[in-house]
């Protein structure tokens, strides 16, 4: 009888680990793929080549013709990995402010929504790339950018429909982020988009920016004097 109970409480055990482990799974935090190792290694590359201004993202900042749009003198670093979650950018963040850039404009976490990651891990890895930045290089202006909204009717990814509200969450937390950590909090949401949704003339696939939306996005950073 005891040897029967023992073995029930096993199984019941080990189903509610393999249940658990079956939910995890469903949270991919995995960024270490080809394309983010061909891009660190460029980035590696020239980790220490000095920037003034540093662009760090995912493929929305990759994409971005920063130094074509931001004439004068500065040197301007594109930091920015396709696909790249926050545990990826907070992998490499180190490396980017190795040589101090006097900005730093910060923009992640649709990739975290799309993955499917809690709000909270999002977050989390969100400050610690902040006090990674503070500690590594103090003097560096930390410019929070808000996660981008979609266009639902223009997306062409059916596993991002429908995340409004997840990326209001997000950007309600990153905007308490910026607060705490006496941040600038840059709100793209109303100049990129209305109403929580992406401007479709700014975009062709729902989340991607378009030439006209880094123009429209450069020219609202420069008129706030952000650069």
């Amino acid at each position: 009888m005891r040897a029967s109970f023992l073995l029930l409480t096993i199984l019941l055990c080990f189903n509610k680990g393999f249940a658990q482990e079956k939910r995890d799974l469903s949270r991919d935090s995995s960024y270490n793929n080809w394309y983010y190792e061909s891009r660190e290694k460029l980035y590696q590359g020239l980790k220490n080549t000095k920037t003034d201004i540093v662009f760090f993202g995912n493929s929305i900042t990759e994409r971005g013709p920063w130094q074509e749009l931001i004439a004068g003198k500065h040197r301007i670093g594109n930091r920015g990995i396709g696909g790249d979650n926050t545990f990826g950018m907070k992998a490499r963040v180190a490396d980017v402010v190795k040589t101090k850039p006097s900005k730093i404009f910060l923009m992640m976490g649709i990739n975290d929504i799309g993955r499917g990651l809690p709000t909270a891990w999002s977050l989390k890895n969100y400050e610690e790339i902040i006090l990674t930045i503070k500690k590594h290089s103090p003097k560096t202006k930390i410019y929070v950018q808000s996660t981008l909204p979609m266009n639902d009717e223009l997306l062409k990814y059916d596993y991002l429909k429908g995340k409004e509200q997840l990326i209001r969450d997000l950007n309600a937390g990153i905007q308490k982020l910026a607060t705490t950590y006496n941040l600038t909090y840059v709100e793209l949401s109303d100049v990129l988009g209305e109403n929580g949704i992406l401007n479709k003339n700014y975009t062709s696939d729902g989340i991607h920016i378009n030439t006209d939306g880094y123009i429209h996005w450069v020219d609202y950073l420069k008129a706030k004097k952000y650069l």
